[in-house]
């Protein structure tokens, strides 16, 4: 899962491609009975190898949330100001299961939002109906607590009787949003000499910020991923730079071709470019959207100006 979500597959994608590895397993591990494949499914002992999941991605910018489930309880989400609810998010089979695709669920979550995630163990109980118990879960939620320690200890003195019948995870999440002093983004020309004036801009901008220290190291990463941008990809061309605990340096275009990091020869004169981004960039990755691709790099900031990010997860 984590080398999926490294690639920004979407939630639908990343649970189809897991499915199939689970149905290979399955295949590796179990003989296939004389009545076929679907039998295989319905009757090997494959208990192991089924999983439910749920995946969820949180863009700070645009305070959308997209997500996708595999059988999992749906997710709950306390708004500011609101009770909890469970967000509307299409169930799917469980992984290993097939036949069926997974679909995707988009929201806007204010700043502030909760989000509550949980696995079974937490509302399924022997002496209650599974729809008392969520209402219940939704109850508790919707009960304000001081920090999300005590939001996720309140949940599990509320809801938890006998620790030892079922293994229990619960991840609480509050959402935080970058505004326009953490981000800025220009669109650029499909000509070459937009590749200076990218580079004037980021330099410019981490100025503004008070990150000159940055700006060396930024130059070189937005210079070759504009230059790819533009020799390679598609109108409309776009460079955004966001700041928090990190710089990540974003470079846009209208195209789906994906790049590939390649060694250039010694007498190559091109090639070169992802491969000194990924050198200088703490991380780099590709992320495809329905109007074209989004190469980024993510870059260290100087310590001393890197802010400190408040506590936003709390897991038990």
């Amino acid at each position: 899962m984590r080398t999926l979500a490294d690639i920004d597959l979407p939630p639908d994608e990343l649970l189809t491609h897991l499915d199939d590895i689970v149905i290979r397993l399955q295949s590796e591990t179990s003989p296939t009975p004389a009545g076929g494949a679907e039998d295989a499914v319905a009757d090997a002992d494959v208990g192991e190898f089924v999983a439910t999941c749920l995946y969820m991605v949180y863009d700070p910018i645009t305070r959308r949330c997209t997500a996708a489930r595999a059988g999992h309880p749906p997710p709950a989400v306390v708004r500011p100001g609101e009770g909890a609810r469970f967000l509307d998010v299409p169930a799917g089979p469980p992984l290993g299961v097939g036949g069926l695709p997974f679909e995707t669920s988009e929201v806007h979550l204010p700043e502030g939002s909760l989000l509550a995630l949980y696995t079974d163990g937490l509302v399924e109980s022997p002496r209650h109906c599974l729809d008392e118990r969520l209402e219940r879960l939704l109850e508790v939620l919707s009960e304000p607590k001081p920090t999300l320690q005590e939001a996720c200890d309140h949940v599990l003195d509320m809801l938890v009787v006998d620790r030892t019948r079922d293994d229990i995870a619960l991840v609480v999440a509050r959402t935080r949003a970058l505004d326009d002093r953490h981000t800025v983004a220009w669109e650029l020309l499909e000509d070459l000499s937009e590749v200076a004036r990218a580079r004037d801009l980021a330099s410019l901008q981490l100025a503004h910020w008070g990150l000159p220290e940055a700006a060396f190291l930024a130059e070189l990463v937005v210079s070759e991923l504009v230059t790819n941008a533009i020799r390679y990809g598609g109108s409309p061309v776009q460079l955004r730079l966001i700041r928090h605990d990190t710089l990540i340096c974003e470079v846009s275009d209208g195209a789906h071709t994906a790049p590939h990091l390649r060694r250039a020869r010694t007498f190559d004169e091109g090639g070169r470019g992802l491969f000194i981004v990924a050198q200088l960039a703490e991380r780099w990755g590709t992320r495809q959207q329905s109007d074209g691709k989004t190469i980024w790099a993510e870059l260290a900031l100087p310590p001393a100006t890197a802010p400190a990010p408040a506590p936003a997860l709390a897991t038990l």
